[in-house]
């Protein structure tokens, strides 16, 4: 416990010390002219936009309701929205969104389903939104495909590499869904493999954990197959989902007061989820620095002047990010005093009957 926490510490250290870098770079040339834009915007605005991030989040948190209702079907949007949070916390202070799935696992536990049929609810709930993400960012792509090359300039090339990283993601999870015994047996052969370093401890478990979440997730595409209304109502919020997220830029460029008409509210889209093609090779807790440079070089061609460009980035960055990772932060602490509470008064109890 006490080293995961130090790790968790170490992660909240480096995401604030790689923002302060990435805002650095972004805006040591004009922070007073970005101090003086934001100042100069509607309060109401700033509301709206801060209620923004949180309401993205409150989406993620349907779709997993959507997905838990099949293992109990008194699943609330309540439990669902707080996994949500719960989950985007862990992602957001954990390497490559490492952790998100295992704290979300957790509380589901915590509200009557069990590990396993949890993991199925994550599976079902990865596969459908990785899909439809990349053919979000497909459709985005290819409708201006030439525009957006010139828009962009040498930073295409960086969205080339994370939309193949996507696909590859994409490939391997259909390719293990189809031909689970060849995933195992690859399985077995790279753990031998690693086995002769040092640094790999209990090959057997490690093993045993690939096959077991190999397992889960093969049934979880094999039942996928017959529940196609599931499907369609998780796909059709995810595309809500990206759509609040993609188009909450433009939003704030309108209330920063910056000129820009209908005809940049496809490229608002576009871009936005090139930055999160691009998050697909930046390791760190949260992508922090990476996200924050990426989407100022790629909103810049939009607003024609760094110190906006800067501004709607931390705006943008302050309620998709920062907001809820807070959220985030106090929900899990709420649930986690209120399980620690939960298990004392049950323990009480049996003390009681004994």
């Amino acid at each position: 416990m006490k080293e995961s926490m130090k790790s968790y510490i170490l992660n909240f250290l480096l995401i604030i010390g790689l923002t302060l870098i990435a805002l650095w770079f972004a805006l040591k040339d004009h922070y007073q002219e970005v101090i003086m834009l934001l100042r100069q915007m509607s309060f109401i605005w700033f509301i709206i936009i801060m209620l923004w991030g949180i309401i993205y989040a409150c989406v993620v948190g349907c779709i997993i309701t959507t997905f838990a209702r099949r293992n109990k079907k008194n699943y609330t949007y309540r439990e669902g929205i707080a996994t949500g949070f719960v989950g985007m916390f862990f992602s957001g202070i954990t390497p490559s969104a490492t952790g998100g799935q295992f704290a979300q696992a957790y509380i589901l536990k915590k509200q009557g389903i069990k590990y396993s049929d949890g993991a199925s609810i994550l599976w079902a709930d990865f596969i459908v939104y990785q899909t439809t993400m990349m053919l979000y960012v497909t459709v985005l792509f290819f409708l201006r495909s030439s525009h957006f090359m010139n828009l962009v300039g040498p930073w295409f090339y960086v969205i080339i590499i994370g939309y193949i990283i996507n696909i590859v993601v994409i490939f391997v999870l259909w390719t293990v869904a189809l031909f689970p015994k060849i995933y195992m047996c690859c399985s077995q052969w790279l753990v031998k493999l690693l086995g002769k370093f040092s640094f790999l401890k209990n090959k057997e478990k490690l093993l045993d954990s690939w096959n077991v979440q190999v397992e889960s997730f093969v049934k979880e595409i094999k039942t996928l197959k017959h529940e196609k209304r599931i499907i369609l109502q998780a796909f059709l919020l995810n595309v809500i989902r990206m759509s609040i997220q993609f188009v909450l830029p433009f939003f704030i460029m309108k209330a920063m007061g910056i000129n820009v008409g209908m005809n940049r509210f496809v490229d608002c889209l576009a871009l936005s989820s090139f930055v999160l093609v691009a998050n697909a090779f930046i390791p760190i807790p949260g992508a922090s620095g990476g996200t924050e440079l990426v989407f100022t070089a790629l909103f810049l061609p939009v607003v024609k002047n760094a110190a906006l460009a800067g501004g709607v980035m931390i705006l943008w960055r302050f309620s998709t990010y920062h907001m809820v990772m807070l959220v985030g932060a106090v929900i899990f602490l709420i649930l986690k005093r209120r399980y620690a509470k939960e298990k004392w008064l049950k323990d009480e109890e049996v003390d009681v009957c004994e």
